[in-house]
């Protein structure tokens, strides 16, 4: 067998993946069946929290003015991701963060309302890709790309203790 990233592997019209004479049926590119519950294209989660000293640049390094960390909207955004991923979660499963694409524009200090929106934008495998957002109410402060994947927690954490990661 030719390993995976020596191989050029392309996509056909009819929704499969072709390398050579091997071909394997792909799910269709609006669903997830990576779970027991398939997870539509443009599923949305939302998480709203109030911005307090403990959240802010200042809260790590006195110096720094007393604004929202970008640490901090991102794990709301997560959070975002999280929530909308939820009720498709079954048994042990939980969603878990892969991957982070995130640009922070605009501070928001103590006392703001920041609510971040994520919404399901691709699926790869298992992989959920959303496009995420922070608004605080006047205006957009971040936004970007975040990675997904949902995992039986019992079988994560054996591989954890193991010491195996993901792996």
């Amino acid at each position: 067998m030719v390993g995976r990233h020596s191989t050029y592997w392309r996509r056909s019209q009819l929704g499969l993946l072709t390398a050579g004479a091997m071909m394997t049926r792909l799910p269709p590119p609006h669903y997830s069946q990576s779970m027991a519950k398939p997870v539509p294209i443009g599923t949305r989660g939302e998480a709203e929290r109030g911005v307090e000293f403990r959240h802010t640049l200042s809260a790590w390094k006195p110096e720094l003015p007393a604004v929202l960390s970008t640490p901090h909207m991102i794990g709301w955004m997560e959070a975002a991701g999280f929530e909308a991923l939820l009720p498709f979660c079954e048994d042990d499963e939980v969603s878990v963060g892969t991957a982070i694409n995130i640009v922070h524009r605009a501070p928001t200090g103590i006392g703001a309302t920041v609510k971040c929106e994520a919404i399901l934008h691709s699926i790869s495998g298992r992989f959920l890709t959303f496009r995420v957002s922070a608004h605080n109410g006047s205006e957009v402060i971040g936004y970007g790309t975040i990675g997904r994947a949902i995992v039986s927690k019992s079988k994560f954490q054996e591989k954890q203790r193991a010491g195996t990661g993901g792996q």
